[in-house]
């Protein structure tokens, strides 16, 4: 009988559950970054990188399953092009095309890791930092699209995921942005 229930669903259901993971990954990938850039772990404390790694690849094994299971799904009935190309698609724009949009940044600048030889370490790193912008569009595009986005423990769940990460990219940002205002104030 549940069955029965679920199954014009299923394709619904199973996006939404990898959007949500996808959400709470990237914001956890997103976070372990900042600490280890913002060097707040001493360079003697354990290893990051390969846990940050592996949140980046899950992220973007989520954020596949989500785009590629609302293919079956039959109340939506998109197109690969719907799914694949910002603007295409109409249903509830712009918040779509912007997911659209983060969905390819994160999973770009998350493969960019693997070219950071050749692109330059330097200029990986510069790259590297469009990463919070493209999950902040990410964080819009639930809170914007997302079935569940007006619903009281989605809410509570991203500010939980989300949070953290914002405080450390703030407390980034204003570091990164001192010297300048030192400089602009004397």
């Amino acid at each position: 009988m549940i069955a029965t229930a679920l199954a014009p669903h299923v394709f619904w259901i199973l996006s939404r559950g990898a959007g949500i993971a996808a959400l709470l990954l990237s914001s956890a990938s997103v976070c372990l970054g900042l600490v280890m850039g913002g060097r707040l772990v001493k360079r003697r404390g354990p290893d990051l990188r390969a846990t940050h790694e592996a949140l980046s690849l899950a992220t973007m094994a989520a954020l596949a399953v989500h785009g590629l299971t609302l293919l079956g799904d039959s109340y939506l009935r998109p197109s690969l092009l719907d799914i694949s190309v910002p603007f295409i698609s109409g249903y509830k724009e712009p918040w779509m095309a912007v997911g659209i949009v983060s969905g390819w940044a994160m999973t770009l600048l998350g493969l960019s890791y693997y070219l950071r030889a050749r692109i330059g370490i330097e200029r990986w790193r510069v790259l590297h930092r469009f990463t919070a912008l493209a999950w902040a569009a990410g964080i819009a595009h639930s809170l914007g699209e997302g079935t569940d986005a007006g619903q009281a423990w989605f809410l509570a769940m991203t500010a939980i995921a989300t949070v953290p990460a914002l405080v450390l990219l703030a407390r980034r940002t204003r570091k990164a942005g001192a010297p300048a205002a030192a400089s602009l104030s004397t």
